[in-house]
């Protein structure tokens, strides 16, 4: 080290030389809302990468609520397994993406308890986006699910009338149900202190909507004040729904009716959900 760079190196910095070297570059754009939720949306994807076993619930109930419906109570219910097929698939296919959104609010839950949304509140990124990208992530999940029960179901022997049009305009409804109904289980992860309470909860409240409906058996061997609770049932009519568009109907009034739900949903408890997430400490 020669002379010169010895009095370099030992020459304090000036505010005004940081400043020109701080500021020598352009400074990037804050990123908007859409791109930051996608990102966390990709966040959730690699933990599946990394977490396969997060998709035993997407792959192995939907298949073993199948076959043991079809083939245990097909022929009583219906007289045929092949029958009572046509009826139950898209049931079980509503059934098996409304159980699936319960993982959002536990996954959330287990993020908070570990610290990690707190690094997320302090990024300076949309406030809702790390929420919103978790649900959009969880929207593959639901996907996946899909694909895995309508295909089970056509190994099996279900021919839909209303053609592959129907199916995907089924499945597009689903989903965008289950985004919305996500809402609901993220409210609780903020609320609730352990992923294992979310789980509980959860699971009180799908557990009597999916089996309190028109998923397994036609609704008018109930009884009367049974039939009263079914009729009122979102989940009935998101099977209705599903099921019509499946057979090759479309039943307006029953689509309507879930959008309307779907849309309450948000509305009801997205702002609760932000309002938690803010104030949260």
């Amino acid at each position: 080290m020669n002379a010169t760079t010895a009095e370099q190196a030992s020459a304090p910095v000036t505010e005004d030389a940081l400043r020109s070297v701080l500021l020598a570059g352009e400074r990037p754009s804050r990123p908007g809302p859409v791109l930051t939720s996608l990102t966390f949306g990709w966040r959730a994807l690699l933990k599946i990468k990394h977490v396969p076993e997060q998709l035993v619930d997407v792959t192995m109930f939907p298949i073993m609520f199948t076959l043991m419906f079809t083939y245990l109570f097909g022929g009583a219910l219906a007289g045929s397994t092949q029958e009572y097929l046509q009826f139950l698939l898209p049931g079980i296919l509503v059934q098996a993406n409304v159980m699936i959104t319960m993982n959002t609010g536990i996954t959330l839950n287990t993020d908070i308890q570990k610290g990690v949304f707190d690094r997320f509140r302090s990024l300076p990124v949309w406030r809702p986006s790390p929420l919103v990208g978790a649900l959009l992530g969880d929207v593959m999940r639901y996907s996946i699910g899909s694909a895995i029960v309508i295909t089970l179901g056509l190994v099996l022997g279900f021919r839909p009338e209303g053609g592959a049009v129907g199916v995907v305009l089924s499945v597009v409804l689903l989903l965008v149900f289950s985004f919305c109904l996500s809402w609901l289980w993220t409210m609780l992860s903020l609320i609730l202190r352990t992923p294992n309470s979310v789980a509980g909860v959860s699971m009180m409240v799908m557990f009597p909507l999916t089996f309190v409906s028109n998923i397994f058996v036609d609704p008018k061997t109930m009884p009367g004040w049974v039939q009263a609770v079914v009729e009122v049932n979102p989940i009935t009519h998101l099977a209705t729904v599903v099921r019509g568009l499946m057979d090759g109907s479309v039943p307006a009034g029953e689509i309507g009716w879930v959008l309307v739900s779907s849309v309450l949903l948000v509305a009801v408890f997205g702002p609760i959900t932000m309002v938690l997430y803010r104030n949260r400490k």
